[in-house]
């Protein structure tokens, strides 16, 4: 329907507004602005720039959305324009109802007309639907009555188009065509004007596809969100007059985040802003970190060449962190090339370096950050005081990094909730592979059984999920064996019964695995995921999601591996989901970088600053140098969502694959200002040696944690000596690890250590020990340690060998 009425009218709106003489205008400009008190001179200066193009520059934290509302109160206060004849466009509702509630607030009164105060899709789908017959051709056109498509309906049109024309939909899967099809229209480009070269894509299919799609949304009387603006760019192409109306309407356009746009969205701003040209642009190159679906920091960095003349105001006074965490900010960003450049500052003076520390692997890195916050929460980190769980944040590169926080904070009690998503044992990934386990270990399992017979497809429909649980119910047996009974008999036929076959079988060889003590518990699950072909439909999947999906279920398999067997892990989940239920008053909030955006908390923890995992070896290899600036935006967004202490962790090894490996220490790390970073790094992590210990022994930052006091045992340096006048690898002998290796130590035994050798255990948790090395207390797992009598042939009780 229509959001127009009578009093709507292009005529009404668009009659100009006096600029001189006329009383009323001159009372409005006579009306006092008590909203401009306050402002720090280039809020100011942007608020009062009311004429021409502006770009408003706006740093972390500097105050934009304040600046922003106060131009547009200031726009209505001086009756340079009515409320009909303003359009702001953000990217969520959430951002605009606070930009109408600002408004409000600054005005003293409820603001009302100001229809085209919206999210780009919303203000679109009001000129949409009065220009809707435009959209087609003279025997098949949209209609006002248009309705709007979800993803889901999306995929099931498409998966009907491609059976349509024979195509193997598990090769080339809907969701893939979806992704094809939305980075087209994100970029403005229509059936008729798709390259040539992107033509074939979709194994040649994909611009034909695309073509009869838009057929049939057509026939359907409906659009999906990407048509929303490409619709209205065509129709503002290809109608002068119609563009004109709305160029006319539109006397001021604000733009909120306009780091973020797509090209269609450039290209609808564009076209309108060409009559008056009074358009403001918020934005911050330095926060653009959208690029993997459709934003493009291009569109910020061209504005003054698209818009000739215009203002470039810069918002630098930040008004969120410390004066240590915005340089060290503003470090690490200066090494793009491509930004417009800017340094914040603040008024503010004290407060914390950022801290910089390294962990022996990514489970003490876990242990390490799960202490910190049970001491900021008892208040036993003096400088700030007793705080909140709810001031304090984990933001990580990747949602699979999520678990082993996760697993930490349930096992000690810690209550947090993930932002911007599932927990990780709440993804559907893991809840699948999860309901595999499960039914490897009791095959009574129903509600595993149900989850997965047809995960992935394996030609069951409906019916067939009929037969089997008629089949069970009439012979007295579980859901497994009813599908076996029912295959056996004959009361399924075709594909499927072949695959269920094949399904009963295998689990039936996964359970008596399960149950046998010799077979390895970890590989059963890779071998459970693989053979089944979980695994495979992910790979297969083209959907942006499905590398994380697959990241997730390595990182579960990599979970087994501290527990004796599944049913033991799978007593762990169920135990500590059920412990987690319910809200608490007080929780640590988890989340990736790109959900933090926009978000702020006193405290914040970046872990996980390891290259290839930050910055993301799959963006470098995507997008090469532009993907590469990307994370360094990414990690600028992360340091800057910190009030007053930002600390970076890293692991010098991480399980991957089932096997330890060594990671290097992420480049970021080494172009932060030195003094603004106090490094925590304890000694033997990255002390000399080969491949990543050597890259990071050779950095400026391992250089200042040489010289930091607690780095003065004559342990330390006989180790710095000794890394320095090497000259070939050491062989070291795997460790073997114990099935119960706590058991074996007593407080007071002497235990080697192949990082940082002989020291005496002073304390024993479950499987952990607190050791006393002469470079001091270390908590580490029993199984990296062995007795000290016989373990390295000569080396000294102060030793550190390598």
């Amino acid at each position: 329907m229509s959001d127009f009425d009578d009093s709507d009218a292009f005529e009404a709106a668009a009659a100009p507004v006096p600029q001189k003489g006329p009383l009323s205008q001159r009372a409005m400009s006579a009306r006092p602005a008590p909203y401009l008190e306050g402002l720090n001179p280039a809020q100011r200066a942007a608020v009062e720039a009311l004429d021409g193009p502006v770009l408003l520059l706006a740093g972390a934290g500097t105050g934009k959305t304040r600046a922003l509302t106060t131009r547009i109160a200031h726009l209505l206060t001086l009756g340079r324009a009515r409320p009909g004849q303003i359009l702001a466009v953000t990217f969520t509702n959430k951002a605009a109802r606070e930009m109408k509630e600002r408004i409000g607030r600054l005005l003293g009164e409820m603001v009302e007309g100001m229809p085209w105060l919206g999210t780009f899709h919303s203000v679109s789908v009001k000129i949409l639907r009065r220009h809707a017959e435009l959209v087609g051709d003279a025997e098949l056109h949209l209609k006002p009555s248009f309705t709007i498509l979800d993803t889901d309906d999306q995929i099931r049109l498409m998966k009907q188009l491609i059976a349509a024309e024979n195509i193997d939909e598990k090769r080339w899967p809907a969701r893939q065509l979806a992704g094809l099809i939305d980075g087209w229209k994100n970029r403005c480009i229509t059936p008729a004007r798709l390259p040539k070269g992107e033509e074939r894509a979709f194994d040649g299919w994909g611009g034909r596809l695309y073509a009869t799609y838009q057929r049939r949304l057509l026939e359907l009387n409906a659009v999906d969100f990407g048509d929303l603006l490409m619709h209205c760019v065509t129709i503002f192409q290809a109608h002068p007059d119609v563009l004109r109306q709305w160029q006319e309407r539109f006397r001021y356009i604000l733009v909120d985040e306009y780091q973020d746009t797509n090209v269609a969205q450039y290209m609808w701003l564009r076209l309108l802003a060409q009559a008056h040209r009074n358009i403001c642009c918020v934005g911050d190159d330095d926060q653009s970190i959208y690029g993997w679906r459709g934003a493009e920091v291009g569109n910020i960095l061209r504005f003054e060449s698209d818009f000739p003349g215009a203002q470039v105001i810069r918002l630098e006074q930040n008004y969120r962190s410390t004066p240590h965490i915005l340089a060290a900010a503003s470090g690490l960003i200066a090494a793009n090339k491509g930004r417009l450049g800017k340094t914040l500052w603040t008024d503010a003076t004290g407060g914390e370096p950022v801290r910089l520390i390294g962990h022996w692997d990514s489970e003490a890195e876990a242990r390490w950050i799960g202490e910190e916050i049970e001491a900021f929460h008892g208040g036993h980190r003096h400088s700030l005081g007793r705080r909140s769980l709810n001031d304090i944040a984990i933001l990580v590169r990747a949602s699979h990094q999520m678990r082993a926080f996760e697993d930490r904070f349930m096992t000690i009690g810690l209550p947090y909730r993930v932002i911007g998503g599932p927990r990780f044992y709440e993804r559907q990934e893991i809840r699948d592979a999860m309901a595999y386990f499960r039914l490897a270990v009791s095959p009574t399992d129903d509600l595993a059984f149900e989850r997965i017979v047809n995960v992935p497809k394996r030609g069951l429909g409906d019916k067939a999920v009929q037969t089997i649980q008629a089949e069970a119910r009439e012979r007295g047996l579980s859901l497994l064996e009813g599908a076996a009974s029912a295959v056996a008999v004959g009361a399924l036929g075709g594909k499927g019964a072949g695959a269920l076959r094949q399904f009963t079988q295998a689990m039936g060889r996964w359970h008596a695995d399960a149950l046998d003590a010799r077979v390895n518990h970890v590989e059963l699950a890779e071998r459970i995921l693989d053979e089944s072909g979980y695994t495979a439909m992910w790979q297969n999947d083209k959907s942006p999601d499905a590398p994380g999906r697959l990241d997730n279920l390595k990182e579960l398999v990599k979970a087994l591996e501290e527990f004796e067997n599944l049913q033991g892990f799978l007593e762990h989940v169920a135990l500590v989901m059920d412990n987690d239920a319910g809200e608490q008053a007080e929780q640590v909030s988890i989340m990736t970088l790109h959900a933090a955006k926009g978000l702020e908390y006193p405290i914040v923890f970046l872990p996980g600053w390891e290259d290839g995992l930050f910055p993301s070896q799959r963006s470098m290899d995507e997008s090469g140098m532009k993907g590469l600036e990307e994370e360094r935006r990414l990690a600028y967004v992360g340091i800057t969502r910190a009030e007053e202490l930002a600390t970076i962790t890293f692991a010098g090894n991480r399980r991957m694959y089932g096997q330890w490996q060594s990671s290097l220490p992420s480049r970021f790390i080494d172009e932060l200002p030195e003094e603004h970073v106090e490094v925590l790094t304890p000694p033997g992590l990255y002390g000399g040696g080969y491949g990543a210990a050597a890259a990071f022994a050779a950095s400026s930052m391992h250089d200042r944690a040489a010289k930091a006091d607690v780095y003065n045992s004559p342990g330390w340096k006989r180790m710095q000596e000794r890394s320095t006048a090497r000259t070939q690898p050491v062989h070291r002998t795997p460790v073997i690890i114990d099935a119960e290796p706590a058991a074996r130590f007593a407080v007071g035994d002497r235990v080697f250590h192949q990082k940082f050798g002989n020291g005496t255990v002073q304390g024993i948790a479950e499987d952990t020990l607190t050791v006393e090395f002469p470079t001091g207390f270390k908590t580490i797992k029993a199984g990296y340690v062995q007795p000290a009598s016989g373990a390295s042939s000569g080396a000294s009780t102060d030793d550190v060998p390598f």
